[in-house]
C-alpha cells in the first residue's frame, strides 16, 4: 500500500508537525490517519474513534509511505490543498511580504522556505505552476507543518506575477549577487515587499530580474560565493519584517 502517485489525488504527509497541522487545517480533506501507540497520544480530540484512523505498528506505516520517509510514528492521508489565485491571496496589500521562486525545484528547499515563511508571517509563497515541486510529504515534512499556514499561489508567468503585485502596491526586490544595495537598503521603502528569488546557481532568469522594481544583495562574506536559496530566503524575510516593526 504505497503512496498515491495520482498528484490529483490523496496524498501521504508524515512527521509528527506535517501531520499534526493538516489534521487542524479545516480546508484539508482527510482520507486515512495512521499512528503508533505513542504517536496517537497526541492526535486531537476524537480524530482515534473516526473510521480512518489505523492504529498501526511503525514498519506497517512504513510500508504505506515512500521508502525512507521519516514518520515519527505519524502518518496522514489527505487531498492536495487547492492553491490560490495571486489576487486573492494577496490582495490589497498589508505590511507581511510576499515570496517569489523562479525556478526553484528542490522540494527540500522549498519547504523550508515555507518554514521561514510562516515563521515572519509572510503573505503568501509565489511558484510557478510548471516548474515547481508539488506540496507533497517530502516537502511538507520539510516545511513542518508551514504549507497548512501559508497560503500557495502558482502562476504561469512568474515576471507577470511580479507586475501584477507591484501594482498592487508591493515593492518588487530580486535578490541577486551582482546588485550595487543591500537588501537592508532596499527593504527601507515604506512599501511591503515581494522578494523574489532564483534556483541556485541559475539565479534568477533575465526576464524576471527585469520584471523587478529593485534588485539587491544580502551582504555575505566575499570569500562564499553565494547562500543556499532558503537561508536566503530566511535572511530576506527576517530583513523584510524588521524594516516594518
Amino acid at each position: 500500500m504505497r503512496a498515491n502517485a495520482d498528484p490529483n489525488g490523496p496524498m501521504w504527509l508524515w512527521g509528527t508537525h506535517a501531520a499534526l497541522a493538516a489534521l487542524a487545517n479545516p480546508a484539508r480533506r482527510i482520507d486515512r490517519v495512521l499512528a503508533t501507540r505513542n504517536a496517537a497520544t497526541h492526535l486531537p480530540p476524537g480524530i482515534a474513534d473516526q473510521k480512518a484512523f489505523q492504529l498501526l505498528q511503525p514498519d506497517a506505516i512504513d510500508s504505506a509511505l515512500p521508502p525512507g520517509a521519516v514518520h515519527q510514528g505519524l502518518a496522514v492521508r489527505a487531498w492536495p490543498l487547492e492553491p490560490k489565485a495571486l489576487d486573492e491571496a494577496c490582495a490589497p496589500a498589508d505590511t507581511r511580504p510576499v515570496v517569489v521562486l523562479d525556478g526553484v525545484t528542490d522540494p527540500q528547499n522549498v519547504g523550508a522556505i515555507f518554514r521561514s515563511a510562516a515563521a515572519f508571517h509572510a503573505r503568501a509563497l509565489v511558484m510557478q505552476d510548471r516548474k515547481s515541486p508539488p506540496l507533497t510529504g517530502a516537502l511538507a515534512k520539510a516545511a513542518a507543518g508551514a504549507v497548512e499556514l501559508v497560503p500557495e499561489v502558482r502562476v504561469v508567468n512568474v515576471s507577470r506575477a511580479l507586475n501584477e503585485l507591484s501594482e498592487m502596491g508591493y515593492l518588487t526586490v530580486g535578490l541577486v549577487g551582482d546588485a550595487d544595495l543591500t537588501l537592508a537598503h532596499e527593504l527601507a521603502d515604506a512599501r511591503p515587499a515581494a522578494i523574489a528569488l532564483g534556483a541556485e546557481g541559475k539565479g534568477l532568469r533575465d526576464g524576471v530580474r527585469a520584471a523587478c522594481e529593485r534588485v539587491a544583495r544580502i551582504l555575505i562574506n566575499p570569500a562564499m560565493e553565494s547562500l543556499n536559496v532558503s537561508n536566503a530566503a530566511a535572511i530576506a524575510l527576517y530583513e523584510a519584517s524588521r524594516s516594518k516593526a
